[in-house]
């Protein structure tokens, strides 16, 4: 039987997926430092072992609203079947559950707050809510009949409208709130990401041959700029790796731009990377490359500096505010610009190792602890 939260803070992670990627990631890295709040928090069942390492008892498989008993939270096991892993049809479950189930699930346990870490809550309910929001990327490269796009545009403004307060990554997503919304300034906190620095750090590895992109094939991660870009190096000595999950919509293209332009040898696609191999895949990169059009912060920039990693990435968007001075930030639009900055890390040692210096410096000004501070304190601040 749900039991009454002692601060009346109910985090609901309905959303975890068993491939950790942004926002999964982002919601366990915090959880941690809300426990202070005494949280109830919602869980998928099949998932609960993701929590092992913050507290949670690895056995715990248990469905439907039954407590298990994780200090210093109370962990409630839900279905599994709304999370990122089902596609569409797991999130439309979870839309249709997050506005018709969980409404009950927060009266059950007397909560005045619930917390969601996407910006997903009930919509004219009496649940009070703080969403987490990373960007408004479907807005802006989303299709007409876009399925995300219509849930950003129809969905999410709700969302905010209704929201106690609302979270953003960076201020270039919070000004994109703003000014797409219309929210209040009041409104909104900057709670910058953070990286594991346990995980992600410098392993002194030696260089290899390729340089390295991380992301989803996705058409605002700007791969085929970075292919042609690439192409135009012309050193048969050089690879690059293409680290994300495929995509059906995007990812036959690629593969037909690489042959198109003779590359099969030199274009490595390595599909999604598992957490744990991420540091060597980094650490061995010539640099990461990361022109995406848009990022609401762009973790994989972070993760490579404080791997050692020379970084070059794109002038826009939350890109400048991660990288800072640490990175040789490009026009994302013009391919020659992509080029040369491969061109001068190649031909140029001390500027990988200026880079390389500059990077491990910048990344100890994040920290999850950070994160985790700024965001309890907003909580606190509604309990």
């Amino acid at each position: 039987m749900l039991r009454p939260s002692p601060a009346g803070l109910l985090i609901n992670l309905a959303f975890l997926s068993r491939r950790p990627t942004g926002h999964t990631n982002y919601a366990l890295q915090v959880l941690p430092y809300l426990a202070a709040l005494q949280p109830q928090v919602l869980v998928p069942a099949d998932q609960i072992e993701q929590l092992a390492p913050l507290g949670a008892h690895p056995s715990a498989k248990t469905i439907g609203p039954a407590a298990v008993s994780i200090p210093p939270w109370e962990s409630y096991a839900i279905a599994s079947n709304m999370t990122p892993d089902q596609r569409t049809w797991g999130h439309l479950r979870r839309l249709v559950w997050t506005q018709v189930r969980l409404p009950a699930i927060y009266r059950s346990t007397h909560a005045n707050l619930l917390f969601s870490p996407i910006p997903e809550a009930p919509l004219d309910t009496n649940c009070r809510f703080v969403v987490t929001v990373h960007d408004l990327i479907p807005l802006h490269f989303g299709g007409r009949w876009s399925r995300l796009a219509t849930y950003f545009r129809y969905y999410v403004p709700r969302v905010l409208e209704q929201a106690v307060h609302i979270l953003c990554n960076s201020q270039a997503t919070m000004q994109d709130v703003q000014s797409t919304f219309g929210i209040p300034a009041d409104k909104l906190t900057v709670t910058p990401l953070g990286y594991d620095d346990r995980h992600f750090r410098d392993l002194a590895l030696p260089t290899g041959n390729y340089f390295l992109c991380l992301g989803r094939h996705d058409r605002y991660k700007n791969i085929p700029r970075l292919i042609n870009a690439f192409a135009a190096l012309a050193d048969p000595d050089c690879e690059l790796w293409l680290a994300g999950p495929s995509d059906r919509r995007y990812t036959p293209a690629l593969h037909a731009q690489v042959a198109a332009l003779n590359l099969q040898q030199q274009v490595k696609f390595l599909d999604y990377v598992p957490y744990a191999d991420l540091p060597r895949l980094l650490g061995q990169a010539i640099a990461l490359v990361f022109p995406s059009l848009y990022e609401g912060f762009g973790l994989p920039v972070l993760e490579a500096m404080a791997c050692g990693t020379p970084v070059i990435t794109s002038d826009c968007s939350a890109l400048p505010e991660v990288a800072g001075d640490a990175a040789l930030l490009v026009n994302p639009h013009i391919e020659g610009e992509i080029t040369e900055a491969m061109r001068g890390l190649l031909a140029d040692a001390n500027l990988r190792s200026r880079l390389r210096q500059a990077g491990l410096a910048r990344v100890q000004g994040f920290s999850w602890a950070k994160t985790g501070a700024i965001t309890r304190e907003v909580l606190q601040r509604y309990l």
